[in-house]
This record gives C-alpha cells, sequence and structure tokens, in this order.
C-alpha cells in the first residue's frame, strides 16, 4: 500500500485530534489524563466491529463507543473524556490462541472510535478479533491479511458494493454477501447520503428522532447519520465477516459537488461553507470506517487514493474522483473535451500510470466511483461531437481528455489486464473501455463492471426505458440491469469471472437473492463475455 506521511504542517492543522496519536498509528487520542473503567448500562458496540486496509503483515481493526447512538450530540452516549479500549487478535474464534494485543485510549475528539493498526500477522492467513471497554465485549469479527507482495497466489474471491441509502430499502443484500466466502470487500462509495430523514423512517418505517431529518452539515449530524446506518444488522455482519477496502463519493459529503464547489441547491453555497462542511465530513467518514491514520483528514483535505496488492496475481488501485476533478461541465459546450480538465487531479494521475507501469500482477484493478465507458442516451442516432447533450457529464464523460489521457496510458504502457470496477449509477452494467467510442471496432482497452446500489432507488426493475431503448446504441456494452444488489468475483491467473448477485425488492426485508448474469474475462483478452 502506499502510504501518506503528514509532516509536521499537516499535523499542526489537526485541530483537536492528538498529534501524537497520528504518529503512533492509532487514529485515537493519547491522554496523560486519569482514567477509570466505564461500567455501561447499555451496549457500547452498538455499531458493530469492522476490518479493513489488509496489509501482508496485519490490519486496520474498527469499533466506535456509542450506548446511545443516535445522541444528537453526535457522541453516542459517550463522555467528554478518555475511555480505554482493549483490542485482541487470535487463530481460533475462541480466542484460545491469542497472537496479538493491545489498547487505544478513545476521546471524544474522535466520537471514541477505534483504529487499531496491527502488525505482526502472517500474510495470507484469517484471523479473528474482538474488543472490550470496562464491563462490556464486543461481538467477534473474522479478518484475513494481504498475501506477500509477489508470492504466489492460485486464486482470489472478493465482492464490491456502493451506494446504500437507508431511507430507501433493506440491506438484504449484504446478509447474503456475508455467507459467500471471501477474501475482502470494495466499497465504492455513497456509504451515506447526506439527506435528513422523516421521523417515521420512511421505507423503513421505524420511529426516528427529530434531528435526523435534517440535512448533514455539521460533524455531529454527519456522526449521527453514520451511527443510523450502521444500526442495520446485515451492514454489520457484512463487516465483521472480511476486510474492506473503502473510498468515497459525492454523497458522503453531498449530492454531486466537485473539488472545492458543490451542488447548485446547496444549504452551504460559498466556498468556506462547503470546505468547513467538507471537513466534517471527512472527519466523520474517518471515525466510522477501518481504514489507516494515513487517510486521517486534514481539515477538508483527506488522502483518499491508494493501492493493495495480494501476491503475484492482483494490484487494486484505489481513486479518489471527487476531491481534485474539475467542476462539471456545461454539457451545451465543448468543454468536456477541455485537456486542462481533470478528474483525478495531475498528482494522482502520474501516481496511478506509474503504478500501473510497475506493476507485476496478472490482474491491475481500478476501484473508483463514477462510470467510465462512454454512454450516450441521447435523442439522436449518432452521439453529438460538438458538446455534451446526451451524455452524463458526472461520470468520465464529462472528462473526455482525462479519460483519454489515463486509458491511452494504460495501453501505451501494456498494462497487463485492467478491470476496472464501478459504483455510482444504481446499475449492473459491463461495458468495454474502447480507444475510440466512434469506432466500435477499435481496441478494447480495459473491462468495464459496473456495480448496481445495494438500496439507493428503491426497489429496482430488469430492464428500464434507458436501457430498452438506448443500451444498443451503445455497441461496447455487454451487460445492463436495474435490480438491486452487490457484485462478486473470482479470479485466478487464467480467469476473472464475475457474478452480478440481485434481489428483486429492498422496500420489505427478507428478500432472496440469485446470480442475475455471470461475465468473464480471460487473460491476455480485454471485454467480457457471458460466462
Amino acid at each position: 500500500m502506499t502510504g501518506n506521511h503528514l509532516g509536521r504542517r499537516g499535523l499542526l492543522r489537526l485541530g483537536g485530534v492528538s498529534a501524537a496519536a497520528v504518529l503512533l498509528g492509532t487514529g485515537a487520542f493519547v491522554s496523560s489524563r486519569p482514567h477509570k473503567e466505564p461500567r455501561f448500562q447499555t451496549d457500547p458496540f452498538s455499531l458493530g466491529v469492522a476490518s479493513g486496509d489488509p496489509l501482508p503483515d496485519g490490519v486496520v481493526l474498527w469499533t466506535r463507543l456509542a450506548p446511545d447512538p443516535l445522541a444528537p450530540d453526535g457522541l453516542g452516549g459517550m463522555p467528554p473524556t478518555p475511555v480505554r479500549v482493549r483490542w485482541q487478535v487470535a487463530t481460533d474464534e475462541r480466542f484460545r490462541h491469542v497472537v496479538r494485543y493491545g489498547y487505544v485510549e478513545t476521546s471524544p475528539e474522535l466520537a471514541h472510535s477505534v483504529h487499531a493498526e496491527v502488525h505482526g500477522l502472517a500474510p495470507g492467513r484469517g484471523y479473528f478479533y474482538r474488543f472490550a471497554a470496562g464491563n462490556a465485549e464486543s461481538p467477534v469479527g473474522r479478518t484475513r491479511t494481504a498475501p506477500a507482495v509477489g508470492d504466489p497466489v492460485g486464486r482470489l474471491r472478493f465482492a464490491f458494493a456502493s451506494c446504500q441509502a437507508w431511507q430507501d430499502g433493506f440491506y438484504t443484500a449484504y446478509r447474503h454477501m456475508a455467507a459467500e466466502d471471501l477474501d475482502f470487500v470494495v466499497h465504492l462509495g455513497d456509504y451515506i447520503y447526506e439527506n435528513g430523514i422523516p421521523s417515521d423512517g420512511a421505507t423503513r418505517q421505524v420511529p426516528l428522532p427529530g434531528h435526523l431529518g435534517w440535512e448533514a452539515v455539521t460533524l455531529e449530524r454527519y456522526r449521527t447519520q453514520y451511527a443510523l446506518y450502521k444500526s442495520d444488522p446485515d451492514l454489520r455482519a457484512a463487516h465483521a465477516a472480511f476486510p474492506w477496502l473503502v473510498t468515497l463519493d459525492d454523497h458522503d459529503v453531498e449530492n454531486g459537488w466537485a473539488g472545492d464547489v458543490p451542488e447548485r441547491n446547496t444549504l452551504t453555497p460559498t466556498r468556506a461553507e462547503f470546505l468547513r462542511r467538507r471537513a466534517a465530513a471527512f472527519r466523520a467518514l474517518y471515525e466510522h470506517l477501518p481504514i489507516r491514520s494515513t487517510a486521517l483528514p486534514v481539515g477538508p483535505e483527506m488522502r483518499v487514493f491508494r493501492r493493495f496488492t495480494y501476491g503475484d496475481l492482483a494490484e487494486f488501485n484505489l481513486l479518489d474522483t471527487r476531491q481534485h476533478r474539475s467542476p462539471l461541465a456545461d454539457p451545451e459546450t465543448r468543454e468536456r473535451f477541455d485537456p486542462a480538465r481533470t478528474l483525478t487531479g495531475e498528482a494522482q494521475e502520474r501516481w496511478l500510470l506509474d503504478g500501473l507501469a510497475a506493476s507485476r500482477a496478472r490482474w491491475n484493478v481500478i476501484a473508483q466511483q463514477i462510470r467510465v465507458a462512454q454512454f450516450y442516451h441521447g435523442a439522436r442516432a449518432v452521439p453529438p461531437q460538438d458538446s455534451g447533450t446526451g451524455f452524463g457529464m458526472d461520470s468520465w464523460d464529462g472528462y473526455v481528455a482525462s479519460r483519454d489521457r489515463i486509458f491511452g496510458g494504460i495501453a501505451a504502457r501494456r498494462v497487463a489486464n485492467p478491470v476496472v470496477l464501478t459504483g455510482d449509477w444504481h446499475r449492473n452494467l459491463v461495458a468495454d473501455i474502447k480507444a475510440d467510442y466512434a469506432d466500435p471496432d477499435s481496441a478494447t482497452v480495459a473491462t468495464e463492471l459496473v456495480g448496481t446500489s445495494i438500496s439507493s432507488g428503491g426497489d429496482g426493475t430488469d430492464v428500464d426505458d434507458l436501457g430498452r431503448t438506448r443500451v444498443a446504441g451503445n455497441p461496447h456494452v455487454k451487460f445492463y440491469n436495474v435490480q438491486r444488489g452487490y457484485v462478486s468475483c473470482r479470479l485466478d491467473h487464467r480467469l476473472w469471472t464475475t457474478n452480478f448477485t440481485v434481489v428483486p425488492w429492498v422496500r420489505t426485508p427478507n428478500a432472496p437473492a440469485a446470480v442475475r448474469a455471470t461475465f468473464v474475462v480471460e487473460d491476455g483478452r480485454p471485454g467480457a463475455a457471458p460466462g
């Protein structure tokens, strides 16, 4: 994994978070103040446990103390004082063989969250972990370290998901995901939505405190939004079952933001107001997800893009297509073709291409947020070449030069088996990423797998009007579906197999799951085919 060192200047900008905490790699406040063991009347581990960012020698273990998770002050019912949390890692579920243990002092500055960065574990093996605080003990979680870089790896199994609006439906898809045999999960963003939620819980029809009806803008409100989302037992089960690799998308702050530019109808219209909001959203995201202290936000800035390698089989590049991008283009002009525009920023683009060029993995994965392959959904039979009419500006279609540079660079560097994982669109899609979309016979540079939402958009359908009328006009699109669910992938050195798992409904719980389609990619042959 590529690290990120904040440096002295960055540490000084952390505000209420201790610099020592970051240097210790815990992401927790370290205090010399005396503390006493608390006695909890209700479960402080109400938000569950999680692990993430697996390396060959260790993982991040996460939890947060929150006996009253929806308390309006965002502190989860905890006192404004440090609390010691103990953690253990074992090779067995009964913890007879504990191999690592330690403690973290949580603090109100980080909402009593725990990010225990564990090292000294064996590569490529499974472990169990748990936490304890005072008289309370957490559920047991399972995790797995990555294989050593370059080591032979015969197979890999993972799933990816995105877009889980709590008020739109139940997270039944996560229950089915948790029952699979996976090495890890990739989450591509929109873990929360910023919107206020009615007091009746909308689709879920459960009573909620009135303060959740307000859109998230402040740190306290983002914290309660995460706490509400993590109240879902199926989401907690999926977190406890596997380590996660997490990136972010727009709704983790607010809909449609780009760089330091908010959406049009925003509650924070000035740049200064929006950056304060972004700082709050980033802080809450860090507090609630199993990511390393290298991602601890510095005000409104957060290092999101990073890389994970799984032996000689696969390398995963997690991108940030929100924080460094140019503003959305005007669809009535040729602005989307402007070579000065960027989706990733120059530093991230260089990091990505240099890393791909140096990779020795059989499969090279780009995990990111928004649709890459061109998708024309306009009324004309032939896409206009002089504007953005009929294209989505909040996709790579709105940043054509950025797409051409990156995927032209991938082709020029002869990167082995590039595969793109995409979220955001609330649809399942398989597409070829082409060298020239005006020429269907041009070279296929990479394969794109777009995953639908977990719940966002409510009950889906097999095909909508857009699919019925426009897929034929996009010949590089191989599959299109608008049901809810997740995507699971199995790969070895010869073949990548993708299953699109869907549920028929999310507005009520306990939906069954089925594989709607299977696609395969062969080693050395970009582009997917039905499996």
